[in-house]
Parts: structure tokens; sequence; C-alpha cells
């Protein structure tokens, strides 16, 4: 197989972050100090439904998706930990079993509540996406020094991003080079652009911690067995600060004006807020009352997996 190289000077991103740093701003909300990828996709998609996950802080029960994701970037995380030679497929495999075996007492899985049928196709499908990695590269040869790294830095007065990069390593010129695992199959080509936006992100980070931007970002598909690889440059990498920071700008205004009216579109179907959303002729003030007890344990809500936020340029 023959990666796609793409070079792109207009792909925008902001990060992905596990807890969000806040301060005071306006009358009505707090504004969050910090943004991330999963976060500005839910505040574009639907401004209410990002009120409720990081303003309100409401529960977001997981889902299969971001579960499964979960899964296997531990078992990926727990090979990588082997010295280069005992990366084998066997060893991938020891490394699923510890990974399952840890995430069966997960609140991210025990959440779902599956059937034992539904369980044992639950961790198929996992094994199968790790051996479908096995498939787009050696992972012997790889000079990884760091898994799972997060990262932060400052954009502007007040505003940080914050992200997790699934891999970080050496090419064979001692360039960086990060690798992002995906569990979903592969975009559309007229939605790569999109998907791609994400790599200005890891550039970002990758320059304000270490100094130094990427050679290049593989976003590795593991359901479809494909491997995208683009180069970022330092011009898209500016702008994107640019663009972060009126997205932050924007939130902060919605949370001055408590302004934050719903978008419909087909990700309400997977919504874990849905039934306080005014289009379903729900109220958003009973949100906060009912959702604790509600969403605790459910199954359901926003799937955050494998969903790149790309803030389109000029």
């Amino acid at each position: 197989m023959t990666p796609l190289t793409y070079h792109d000077g207009c792909m925008i991103v902001v990060t992905e972050t596990e807890s969000d740093m806040e301060r005071d701003h306006g009358p009505s909300w707090t504004v969050p100090a910090s943004l991330s990828p999963s976060r500005v996709e839910s505040f574009l998609s639907c401004p209410l439904a990002f009120r409720f996950s990081s303003i309100q802080r409401l529960p977001d029960p997981p889902t299969q998706a971001t579960t499964k994701g979960s899964l296997v970037h531990r078992a990926l995380e727990r090979l990588f930990l082997l010295p280069p030679d005992d990366r084998t497929p066997g060893a991938l495999d020891q490394c699923v079993a510890e990974a399952i075996t840890e995430y069966q007492a997960h609140p991210d899985f025990t959440g779902l509540a599956l059937d034992d049928a539904t369980t044992q196709r639950f961790f198929a499908e996992c094994r199968e996406l790790a051996a479908n990695y096995m498939t787009l590269e050696d992972p012997r040869r790889v000079r990884a020094i760091g898994l799972e790294l997060m990262l932060t830095a400052p954009v502007s007065e007040g505003l940080v991003l914050r992200g997790i990069i699934d891999r970080l390593e050496l090419d064979g010129n001692g360039e960086l080079v990060v690798t992002d695992y995906k569990t979903g199959r592969a975009p559309h080509p007229n939605y790569e652009r999109k998907s791609l936006g994400g790599v200005q992100f890891y550039a970002f980070l990758c320059e304000s911690v270490f100094g130094r931007i990427p050679a290049a970002v593989r976003l590795m598909y593991l359901k479809s067995g494909e491997v995208i690889t683009a180069v970022p440059s330092s011009q898209s990498t500016r702008y994107m600060t640019t663009r972060t920071n009126a997205v932050w700008k924007a939130v902060a205004t919605a949370c001055e004006r408590d302004d934050f009216r719903p978008k419909p579109s087909t990700l309400c179907n997977y919504c874990a807020y849905q039934r306080w959303c005014p289009e379903y002729g729900g109220d958003p003030a009973q949100a906060a009352i009912e959702a604790p007890r509600l969403l605790t344990g459910a199954v359901g809500g926003i799937v955050e997996t494998d969903v790149t936020v790309a803030i389109a340029g000029p």
C-alpha cells in the first residue's frame, strides 16, 4: 500500500484534552480557558450540546465507538512499551488481551451494559482492528520516543490548547513524526481535507513544546487499512492560532449572552441530551436537574471518536 501524501497550508484545528481549566467571564456562564477538538466539534455542530457537556459538565455516557477506540489505543500503547524486537503479532495479541482485561472493569465499558453476545462481538472487533495495524507497518522498525503524550501550549492570554499525541517517533533523518490511530474508516476523498485538520494542531503543539514542526503526521485508519500522510507547514500552523482564538471568542460571547442555540443535524440521533433540546420539545433548564440521574450509566452520548475538527481557512 502506498500512503497518500498531502501538502496543505490552510488546514486548521484546535486541540484535544481530557479536562478544562476555567475562568469567570460574563454574567451567565463560565468560559473554558482551554479548547479541544471534541469540544470545538460540539460547539460548531451544536452550541447547546457544547453548553451541556463542556460548560455545565453534564454526564456524557460512553458509546461502543469511543470505548472501542480507547481499548485499541491502549493495546497499541502496550505494544510500544516492549523492546522493538519483541513487537510481534503474537505480542500484540497478548497486548489486546491485557487491554480487554483492563477494560472489563472500566466504567467506559461497564457503562455500555452489553449483553454476552454483543460483548463477544465488541471484543472481536477490537482484536480485528489491532490485527489490521500489523498490515500497515512493521512496529519493530518504529523509533518511538513518546506514547499517549499530553501536551499543552498557550495560544493567547487566557487560552491554552491541550492535546494527546498517540505516538511520537523519529524518522531515519532524526525528524519528528506524529502517528495518530483512527479506529474508523478513512474519509471519502471529498472530506479528506477536513479530516486532516488535526495535522496543524499536532504541528503547533510540537513546535511549541519541542521547538520543531514534525516532518510528517500520519493518520492510520485501522478499520479500512489506510494511511494518510500529511506534511504540516509553519504558515498553516500560524493561521491555526488565529482561527482558534476566533472560536474561543465566539464561545466567550455565547457564555456572556447565554446564547447557545441548538443546531439540528444527523448528529441529533446520537446526542445524549436530545430530551432537553427545544427542537425536540425539551427544556434546557431541566438538564442540570435530570441529566445526572438519567444519564449516569446510560448508553448513548455524543460520538467523538475519530472526529477531526477542521475550521476552514480563507
